[in-house]
């Protein structure tokens, strides 16, 4: 893959790190009862707010699946408190960190101990997870993009660390695959923020492009009044198109991935971008309705997902 975009080389930069293996601390001892009990919070949470992701994760074999939902516990808890109105986020942000980001959780503290159990197993970098904290802090002071290449340097905080981090669970080639794996997480946060438009105005957030809102003909009382425009549609189309080509371009890094985590990932993108086709169908209207997938929809596009990522091998 040739690096070229300025967006693109910088996030490289941050994705490169030589993992400590040889400072891993040691698996813990606080009982199996107590870990089950710690994966088994993670699995539920994961249940509870993202559909999607229990489904693909329930794609992996059990060691592997109760790790994937360790992280994904560890990001809904982080985000969730960038979004709490409440002016002790920043407080509550970083007494998460501390403990989140601690080797030896206390034991009731269920999902920093499946989380520090998971990273010490699978030889995650610490920096991946400092990276999405950055990331999900900066929600907390920063409101507007100017351009996307500030929006990239977001989604990759909130989104491309997930999925860097995801790879030293699965297991990858090297570190040919972290390209990959940077496009894909940009592409799915920029598939949440078209789907959200609306539901982020109303929080005081706007993550679309200044400056192409401005080449558009739109601006901020467009975003207001929620119209759909052509002006809107236009916009709207050239950012879907820009969220495909990035899909595009991460899919060969799949195959770079352990060979049990690939079914999973491939379904993870392809259900994920499945959800652009339906902002399409409802007519770019992202103000007053929110595009998604049913489960009898998910379920049916997983046989094709699989086809393809077996051809691959």
């Amino acid at each position: 893959m040739t690096i070229a975009a300025n967006w693109e080389r910088k996030l490289l930069e941050k994705a490169t790190i030589t993992p400590a293996y040889d400072l891993i601390a040691p698996l813990f001892s606080y009982g199996e009862d107590v870990m089950e009990q710690a994966y088994r919070y993670c699995s539920e949470v994961t249940r509870e707010h993202s559909k999607t992701f229990y489904l693909t994760s329930g794609l992996l074999d059990s060691e592997a699946q109760k790790a994937a939902r360790a992280l994904y516990a560890f990001c809904r808890v982080s985000d969730n408190l960038a979004d709490e109105e409440s002016e002790e986020r920043l407080a509550k942000l970083e007494a998460w960190k501390r403990r989140s980001l601690s080797e030896h959780p206390h034991p009731d503290d269920l999902i920093p101990l499946a989380w520090a159990d998971t990273r010490a197993r699978y030889g995650i970098p610490l920096e991946y997870a400092e990276q999405l904290l950055e990331g999900v802090a900066q929600d907390l002071t920063k409101t507007r993009y100017a351009n996307f290449d500030e929006l990239a340097q977001y989604c990759y905080g909130v989104a491309s660390t997930v999925g860097l981090m995801t790879m030293h669970i699965l297991g990858f080639s090297g570190p040919e695959a972290i390209p990959y794996a940077i496009k894909l997480g940009i592409a799915l946060q920029l598939t949440n923020i078209l789907r959200d438009v609306g539901e982020d105005w109303e929080n005081g957030r706007l993550y679309l492009p200044q400056d192409e809102l401005t080449a558009f003909g739109l601006t901020e009382a467009d975003i207001a009044a929620g119209d759909v425009t052509e002006n809107w549609r236009a916009f709207m189309r050239f950012q879907i198109e820009r969220a495909r080509t990035l899909y595009t371009e991460a899919r060969p890094g799949i195959a770079m991935l352990g060979r049990r985590g690939q079914f999973a990932i491939a379904s993870s993108a392809d259900l994920y971008q499945a959800i652009l086709e339906d902002i399409e169908a409802h007519d770019y209207d992202v103000f007053n309705y929110r595009a998604y997938l049913s489960a009898a929809d998910k379920l049916k596009r997983l046989p094709a997902i699989w086809w393809q990522v077996r051809q691959v091998n």
